[in-house]
Parts: C-alpha cells; structure tokens; sequence
C-alpha cells in the first residue's frame, strides 16, 4: 500500500497524465524569474528614489516576508485543494508584483513589490514542486525532483542575468523587463491549466499552521536545514549585497556585471545538480554544507584583497552550495513523505531556510552602513561558514543513523 493510501486518498479531476515533469515545472522557471529580477536595479533605484544600503536590506527581505506569510497557507491548502488552487493565485501575484516594480517611485512600492513576490514564490515553491512530483509519479521521483530543482534554479540564474543586460542596454528598463516577465508568467498560467488537479482526502487540522512534517520524517527535514538554511543565507546576502560589493571592490555600478555575478552563482547552483543527480540525498546535503562554507571563507578573503576574482569565485561555490543544499533537501522529503503532506514538508523546508536567509542579510546591511561592508560581509561570512561546518557534522551522524 502506497504512502498516500495509508493517510488518505487523492483525487484528480483531470484524466490523463499531463504534461512531462520539464513542461510542468516551467510555472518555477518564471516564478523564480522574478525574484532575483529586480537585484541589477536596485542601484539605479536607490538612486532614483534615494535610500541607504540598510533600506536596501529591507526591500530585498520583504520578498522573504511575502514567503514566510505564504507557506504556512500554500502548502496545506495544496495538498488539501490541489496544486492549481494555489498555483493560480501565486502567479496572479507576481503579475501583480511586475505592475508594482514597472511604476514603482517609492520605497514604499518597492517594499510592495516585494512581498507580492515572496508570496508568488511562496505559492510555486510547495504547490509547484508537489505538481512536479504528482507528474512524475512513483516512478520518476528522482527525475521530478531533479527538474523542480533545476527549474528553481534555472529561474534564480537567468533573471538577473536578462534584467542586467535589459537595464543596461534598453531604454526604460524597469518597464521593459518587467513587460517581458509579466509575459513569461502568462505562459505559465497556460501551463498550470494543464496539471492535474491532485486533491489529497485524509487531511485533517487547520488550514492555517505552521508548515511541518510528520513525526517520523523530523529528521528527514532537519537534515535538509542543515545544508538548506546556511547554503539559503549565503545566497541570500550575496544577491543582497552583491552590487554593492562590486562597487566597492571594483569601483563599478555595470548593470550587467551586477546581473552576470547573480548569473554565476545561480548557474553554478543547477549545473551542479545534473552531475550529482544519482548522489544520495545525504551525501549531497554533506557535500552542499563543506561548499557552502568555503564559499563564505572566500568572501572574507576577497574583501581582505579587494580581488573581484575571490568575489566570482565565493559565488560559484555558494551557488554550489545552494544548489546541492536544495536538491538533497527537497529528494529527502520527496522520497519519504507521503504524498498527503509534500506540499506541507516542501513549505517547512523552505520557510526556515528562507527565514535565516532573510533575517541575517538585514542585519547585515544596516551593519555597513555603520561600519562598512568590507567589515559585515566577514562578519556575515563567517557566521555562516560556522554554521555550514555544524551542519555538515549533522548531515554525516544523521546519514550513519539511515
């Protein structure tokens, strides 16, 4: 008897199989488009409107606050509702989110902008990964866990990438990137008609809650944390950061150096998920912690020598980091939570690992306003590479204990 038969039963009120598990995950391809789309602007915002690197931090973590109101709703209501339940309205946000960000004049449309974006990501994040896994079936786990993963990442890569050079090279940019992604995301409306629409029967409790697993998968998520929540903030902070840290190091505010280092990272973070695909979840959650942490050794390195070599390189392994991080997290909660409550265990994952990764980049911009970046990027750096290395101590005893 299946996982989902002994907790429940799931209905589906489309016949057929749908579309493959790459086509279904193109709804997290253009979600996650948008939210590293804004960062090669946030320098020609803070320009236009007049803000300090600590308003910056604030901007850029309400996307962690959209997220953190989303997922203790989006992940029951899917499992409860179906996918297209909350898939539907998270890509409704992010349009909404684009119209903000294209007319946007003040801190205060920014900050708006932005949790509307963490809500969409919120929405695709455990509705979207659970439809992945619902397309794939019992047979194709592994694979539908890969290309959910992927498509996170493909869409955190290219962003910032298609922003930067659009903002550097286009008249009007925040207009016209923002036409272009509001197009992308109706294409994924046209794809989320397509899914099955899985209703789980069984669920019980409030639809409101904090997003958790059940008991005997505990160590499942908190083996997933221990790789997901360092590698989360690491990347966090760079993307936050990143810019200001190029133009202190190298005098530069090139959009399209702003978006190709996000690029970089985010590009490191799904290249490296193919090559590792067949490693064990435990094993990449291990190896995602040691990368994470020597990342962030190369950051306090690269700020110590002003080399913009250093910075390129601290991002790749933080991508790689993030990358493994995200993959081993979500294939160990696919793998063994019943299918009644995945789209509730891929909440829980995300939401404390965005969490961390909201609150401490925060900090640290208000930190260098007052004492520098080069000082609070070691400080950051180091924090973080300290709970990497915790963490891969975690990863190994859980994974001896199976």
């Amino acid at each position: 008897m299946s996982a989902v038969q002994q907790t429940g039963t799931a209905r589906h009120s489309r016949a057929g199989r749908g579309p493959g598990v790459w086509l279904a995950a193109w709804p997290l391809t253009a979600v996650f488009m948008l939210s590293n789309a804004p960062t090669p602007m946030f320098v020609l915002w803070q320009q236009r409107i007049g803000f300090g690197t600590g308003t910056l931090t604030v901007v850029f973590a309400s996307y962690i606050g959209g997220l953190l109101v989303a997922l203790p709703v989006a992940g029951v209501l899917s499992d409860r509702y179906g996918r297209r339940t909350v898939l539907v309205p998270a890509v409704l946000s992010a349009l909404l989110a684009c119209l903000l960000y294209a007319t946007a004049g003040s801190v205060a449309a920014l900050i708006a902008a932005r949790l509307l974006t963490g809500l969409a990501v919120g929405g695709a994040v455990a509705a979207g990964m659970a439809a992945v896994s619902d397309v794939g079936g019992p047979d194709r786990r592994r694979q539908a866990s890969l290309a959910g993963s992927v498509a996170m990442g493909t869409g955190l890569a290219s962003g910032p990438l298609l922003a930067g050079c659009a903002a550097q090279l286009l008249p009007a940019p925040t207009v016209t990137v923002f036409v272009a992604e509001a197009a992308l995301l109706l294409s994924a409306l046209l794809v989320i008609r397509g899914l099955p629409q899985v209703r789980r029967d069984g669920a019980g409790g409030s639809w409101l809650r904090l997003p958790s697993v059940p008991r005997p998968n505990r160590r499942d998520l908190l083996a997933g944390l221990a790789a997901y929540m360092p590698g989360m903030t690491g990347t966090s902070f760079l993307l936050a950061l990143g810019p200001s840290m190029l133009a202190d190091l190298l005098g530069t505010t090139n959009r399209i150096v702003a978006g190709g280092s996000a690029f970089v990272m985010f590009g490191a973070s799904t290249a490296v998920q193919f090559f590792v695909s067949r490693w064990r979840p435990h094993r990449l959650l291990a190896t995602a912690t040691g990368a994470t942490a020597a990342g962030m050794l190369l950051v306090i390195l690269a700020v110590r020598a002003s080399s913009i070599g250093l910075l390129l390189a601290a991002a790749v392994l933080a991508g790689i980091g993030q990358g493994m991080g995200q993959l081993g997290g979500f294939s160990l909660l696919n793998a063994r939570v019943p299918g009644l409550r995945l789209a509730e265990a891929n909440a829980a994952l995300s939401a404390w690992g965005y969490l961390f990764a909201g609150i401490l980049p925060v900090g640290t911009g208000y930190l260098s306003d007052a004492r520098g970046i080069g000082f609070s990027a070691s400080l950051l750096g180091a924090v973080v590479a300290g709970a990497a290395l915790v963490g891969t101590g975690f990863v190994v005893r859980l994974g001896r204990r199976g």
